[in-house]
């Protein structure tokens, strides 16, 4: 089976992209996505994105992670399938995207960059103390389409983020979800740095779309931040534009790069 695709990156973070709306992958994309995500042995991305036919938007969006499992919700990568269909075709600049955390809108905009609407967040629990190896942190917990727990630490660039990453991601206070972290280090009310140890990948990216959001209104919450929100990633900048009331976050929106960096032809053994 031969298989075209889009090598993508948003604001860092890499995806392998598949126009599947022929079904020709099928419902189960677990192997696909683990044999393809490694990386200096086959393509190596992040995540593998499936964009496929939908009964009430205009496309739907599989996410899957490098580890196989199907995420409810992919900021960076429901920005780059924005790009991907537009480029195909099949959309207008502003169009309407299914995936497992909801519908959610988004605008390929002149200048390039893409905006997307973001799953509202909740479940938001600030100040939440976690016990590592007898030292006592202080995360802030959010879902904001996936689970998240957000940390600020006084120097990020030295921070050992893929060490206390993967303690908090697999702590049993998160279990069974598990969580993403993210660490974060606040340079002003309208910007903050940003590294994330993510949740299927097991490892730190380069961005998490997800994850701004996360951070940007924690840090909001906190009133340490007004938006919109410069978010500063390793990989990129991305923006977090949002309104707050007295009953919580509404109006997300998250913007950013998408990008095509190559494009190819898999093939499949049938055996």
């Amino acid at each position: 089976m031969r298989l075209e695709f889009a090598k993508m990156t948003g604001a860092g973070n890499d995806f392998i992209v598949i126009d599947d709306r022929t079904s020709a992958i099928g419902e189960d994309a677990r192997e696909l996505a683990r044999e393809l995500c490694r990386r200096r042995v086959s393509v190596g991305a992040d995540g593998l994105m499936l964009l496929v036919p939908s009964a009430r938007c205009d496309f739907r969006m599989r996410y899957f992670n490098a580890d196989g499992s199907e995420a409810d919700m992919c900021g960076n990568g429901g920005r780059c399938v924005a790009r991907f269909a537009y480029g195909l075709g099949i959309v207008q600049r502003e169009m309407t995207i299914e995936t497992r955390s909801g519908v959610h809108r988004a605008t390929v905009q002149e200048d390039g960059l893409v905006r997307l609407s973001m799953t509202e967040p909740r479940a938001m629990i600030l100040d939440f103390p976690v016990s590592i190896r007898g030292e006592r942190l202080v995360v802030h917990r959010v879902n904001t389409g996936v689970p998240h727990a957000v940390m600020e630490v006084s120097d990020l660039a030295s921070f050992p983020v893929v060490e206390a990453g993967s303690a908090l991601r697999h702590h049993e206070v998160f279990i069974p979800e598990g969580t993403n972290v993210d660490f974060v280090s606040v340079e002003d009310t309208g910007t903050l740095s940003m590294r994330t140890y993510e949740r299927g990948v097991e490892d730190e990216t380069l961005a998490c779309g997800t994850g701004a959001v996360a951070s940007a209104v924690v840090m909001a919450a906190l009133r340490r931040v007004r938006p919109p929100v410069t978010v500063r990633a390793p990989g990129g900048t991305l923006t977090v534009d949002f309104y707050m009331s007295d009953i919580g976050f509404c109006d997300v929106t998250l913007i950013g790069d998408a990008q095509i960096v190559y494009r190819g032809t898999i093939e499949q053994s049938e055996d």
